[in-house]
């Protein structure tokens, strides 16, 4: 057996020997500003602050840090003793809990303040850096503590996730590496300059927009460098031997020269005063570069520097023309010029702004006219920056709409993408001006799109892109083109984040990485949960560059008139009695306090039945008696308006089962409509469009809100809402297809509300109070005269609840009737049950105890003594009570359930067979 070395002995035991983890220090460590402050209660931000600015704590004479304390002397000239002691501890058997003391003071003040302010600041002087603690939201992190976790979780990934590495020069560390991540299947190029943060580049998403200058695949190759090369080798640093521009992804995108390691004096006196430096200015980078390359000095441009540069000279040229034009849009050529329309002032206006912009978001109120201002913005592009390509992206019901507005408006080729996946990929390649498809082919197709180098993507009903997760979002918000427009009358529905996504498509710098913008903006409580949105006076004022938005309020004096009359028409007894039990389910469900998704499912179905009751009850049972005062209604509103030969009637419903009945309606006044419908295939429903705007014997077109985005019907003057949405932008959407830019007539916008008797409110009169409510963030975020700073938010489950507090108020619950019967029923049958069962049981006991009594008196024929038996007979009903007929019971007590069979046994015996 070979001899065993003490130094192999002491190798052996130092590997398999695992450092003890400090639980205390890795608290101490991972601890926050924000469990800081949570820690010294209400005022602890002040306690802190006001320490650190109090009291000076030097660490070589004031602080101790021992296995389980951390001490902190503060000197106090106002405290007798001059000197106060503050400790932190772990509070036993909790591994995350602290405990703070000061042994002057009995609560928490600023001298346990600055013991909590030198920790969090000294971390890494007393060997305690690590990220922050995991439980605590990004939210909630300083700006120090965000960037310490974005860093700590790139490098966990990096070091976790599997790629593989191929070097182009396997004898040196400092070179171009090509990764390809085995979970994405994503090739990267990454150019390894050094072990310090900012030395290295990756052609990645992440690196690009991150603002940390590193990303998991350079960390993934360091630590392979680090295992290949030699420690001597790594800390040989690359040197460059010539001059390269290249663009700096920190948080001020922009141009940095990285000069030779050995310089001339040529180098110096025209790059040595921007060594280090992040340029911005284009033309001075340009300046530059001509100067080097006059010089005789070479120099290396990378691709995307080129890019960057470029699209900034192109960019400054086109915003310098469009500022001119927005300077009096009323009275220039291009109103008349630009398109084969009269451009109103503001659309004029709005399209020299997106294209000054580059990219941008064109956020006007519906029926607006979005969709000319984006033709214009292609047209005016075309003849200052000379582009011809243009990806229109939108839904697939508005593709024939965006080919017909093409032609009108402008006559320039376009090429719609039908067919198949071949035919496809062939007319993305085509030479036409504009290419037209919907968002589920971006999903399909995007290999053929990603190799045509598109000038300008429009986005139509770009919210579409709200969801940051989905895989359509990705892939359109990976799209390349100089120039970029988003056309929605809603970038935010609902929360903040959604038009953080539509942004990000536009401008991938301009809100910066999502974890500083939800750091930024959204209020969180510990868990995690939006409580609010703040300094959104902030995020107009950076928005206001690449997001342009005019409401109808601004410029209804250019728009035709708009009439909105509100029809309440009070339900039957049976529409109420459905409705009333939906809404008293609903609101039972709503009152707990958490709901499980079973709950929601319920919940939601209920609200849909009460909406659906107050419509008609045919909507809910189709083989009972129809019961619908609406439908009575609207058959009476329909005659008179049928009888105008000038109305052209849009009836909206939110139920393909409606609109049946509503048409049976129609058909019984002889009116002439068509249908459109989210079951109608998308090649009728151009044909079924142009038969209602110009067929005269067509007078109705009814649709459920499937129709009710992106359509012009400006043919239409009447619009009747035969039910109510939930979000107060479809009904608007609604609305806007007839009242609209191209509109000369009045538009008559009738609501129709079924209401209760007196005080008896139904849920769609509820919904009137409410419709509104959604519009104060948008507003808010969107509106640059908007003084809104601030804006609670609740989201998810708590959303909904809070908004069922207002439509389900407070009221006595409906009675289910038919359930009531059902348990009054069940009482009965468990009520005779028990009669059945306490007569049964009666009859058994006398005729067992008759039976004993034979048994006992064996052969015995007399009959036991009348007065004994008168006697126990008295002292026995002294137990006995009365039911209501009057009828004798006997109540025995046993000691338990053994008792209970002991007798039933013995009674069994007794009976025999």
């Amino acid at each position: 057996m070979a001899a065993t070395t003490t130094a192999d002995r002491k190798s052996k035991s130092k590997k398999g020997h695992k450092k003890k983890t400090n639980v205390f220090h890795e608290r101490l460590g991972s601890l926050t500003y924000y469990q800081a402050c949570q820690l010294l209660g209400d005022d602890g931000a002040k306690l802190i602050q006001e320490g650190g600015r109090s009291f000076e704590v030097q660490s070589d004479r004031d602080v101790y840090l021992g296995g389980d304390l951390f001490r902190v002397r503060v000197e106090d000239a106002e405290l007798e003793s001059g000197l106060a002691i503050a400790t932190i501890t772990l509070v036993s058997g909790r591994k995350k809990q602290l405990q703070a003391n000061c042994d002057q003071c009995q609560l928490p003040c600023e001298h346990v303040g600055a013991a909590f302010e030198f920790l969090l600041t000294a971390k890494s002087e007393l060997g305690l850096a690590m990220p922050p603690d995991e439980s605590v939201p990004l939210e909630n992190l300083t700006a120090g503590e965000l960037h310490v976790r974005a860093i700590a979780e790139r490098e966990k990934r990096g070091n976790e996730e599997s790629m593989i590495v191929r070097s182009s020069d396997n004898d040196r560390p400092w070179t171009d590496y090509v990764v390809t991540s085995k979970q994405s299947g994503r090739t990267y190029r990454v150019a390894l300059r050094g072990m310090e943060t900012g030395d290295s580049f990756c052609t990645c998403p992440d690196f690009r927009t991150n603002h940390l200058r590193t990303c998991k695949h350079i960390i993934n190759v360091q630590s392979k460098v680090k295992k290949r090369f030699s420690k001597k080798q790594i800390e040989k640093p690359y040197r460059r031997n010539r001059i390269s521009v290249a663009v700096d992804y920190g948080t001020t995108r922009g141009i940095r020269f990285h000069l030779p390691h050995k310089n001339d004096s040529v180098i110096e006196e025209i790059c040595g005063d921007v060594d280090g430096q992040v340029l911005t200015d284009a033309k001075q980078v340009l300046s530059r570069i001509e100067a080097l390359e006059q010089a005789g000095r070479q120099v290396q441009i990378y691709p995307d520097a080129e890019a960057f540069v470029g699209q900034q000279l192109v960019r400054d040229r086109v915003r310098e023309e469009c500022n001119k034009i927005r300077k009096n849009p009323s009275s220039h050529e291009l109103r008349k010029g630009l398109l084969n329309a009269t451009l109103l002032p503001y659309q004029l206006d709005g399209i020299a702004f997106a294209a000054g912009a580059g990219r941008s978001i064109l956020a006007d109120d519906m029926g607006l006219g979005k969709t000319i201002q984006g033709i214009g913005v292609a047209e005016l592009l075309s003849q200052l920056a000379d582009i011809k390509r243009v990806l229109v992206v939108c839904p697939a019901s508005l593709k024939s709409q965006w080919r017909s507005e093409i032609a009108k408006f402008s006559g320039r080729s376009s090429q719609l993408i039908l067919g198949s996946g071949a035919e496809r990929a062939e007319q993305y390649h085509g030479d036409a001006f504009f290419t037209i498809c919907n968002y589920e082919q971006v999903l399909r197709d995007v290999t053929a799109i990603e190799t045509v180098p598109w000038d300008l993507i429009i986005l139509d009903e770009g919210q579409r892109i709200k969801n940051w997760e989905s895989k359509t979002s990705q892939l359109v918000r990976s799209l390349e083109s100089p120039f970029r427009l988003v056309l929605s009358g809603t970038p935010l529905e609902n929360r903040l984040g959604e038009l953080y996504t539509v942004t990000k498509f536009v401008d991938d710098q301009l809100l910066g990485p999502a974890y500083q913008f939800f750091n930024r903006h959204h209020v969180v409580d510990d868990r995690g949960k939006t409580q609010a949105y703040h300094r959104l006076d902030e995020l107009r004022g950076k928005l206001s560059g690449v997001l342009l938005r005019r409401t109808r309020a601004e410029i209804a004096d250019q728009l035709p008139e708009r009439t909105d009359e509100i029809v309440r028409i009070e339900a039957t007894q049976e529409q109420l009695d459905i409705q009333d039990a939906n809404v008293a389910r609903a609101a039972q469900i709503a009152s707990k306090k958490f709901m499980t998704e079973m709950d929601r499912l319920v919940l939601m179905s209920c609200l849909s039945n009460a909406r659906m009751a107050c419509d008609s009850t045919y909507l809910l049972d189709q083989d009972a008696r129809e019961y619908s005062s609406k439908l009575d209604r609207l058959s009476d509103l329909l005659e008179g308006l049928i009888e105008d030969p000038t109305r052209k009637i849009v009836i909206f419903s939110e139920w393909r089962r409606m609109l049946d009945r509503i048409e049976t309606r129609l058909d019984a006044l002889g009116a002439e409509f068509v249908r459109l419908d989210g079951q109608v295939p998308q090649k009728k429903r151009s044909s079924l469009v142009s038969r209602f705007q110009n067929d005269p014997d067509c007078r109705v077109i009814c649709m459920t809100n499937a129709g009710s985005t992106g359509l012009n019907l400006q043919a239409a003057n009447t619009v009747i809402n035969v039910d109510l949405p939930w979000n107060p932008a479809v009904l608007e959407q609604r609305i806007a297809r007839a009242h609209r830019m191209g509109q000369k007539n009045p538009v008559h916008v009738y609501k129709l509300v079924t209401v209760g008797p007196g005080n008896h409110s139904t849920l769609e009169e509820r919904l009137l109070d409410t419709l509104a409510s959604k519009q104060e963030l948008a507003d808010a975020s969107l509106n640059i005269d908007s003084e809104i700073d601030e804006v609670a938010m609740v989201s998810g489950m708590e959303d909904l609840k809070r908004r069922l507090e207002v439509i389900l108020a407070p009221k006595a619950a409906a009675i289910d009737e038919s359930q009531q019967r059902r348990v009054e029923e069940e009482t009965l049958r468990l009520a005779d049950r028990k009669e059945k069962v306490s007569q049964a049981s009666g009859t058994l006991i006398s005729a067992a105890l008759s039976l004993a009594g034979q048994l006992v008196g064996g052969t015995q024929a007399n009959e036991p003594d009348e007065a004994k038996v008168s006697k126990l007979q008295e002292r026995l009903s002294e137990c006995v009570d009365r039911d209501e007929a009057g009828r004798p019971q006997l109540k025995i007590t046993l000691a338990d359930d053994n008792g209970l069979r002991d007798l039933a046994k013995t009674l069994a015996t007794l009976l025999g067979d």
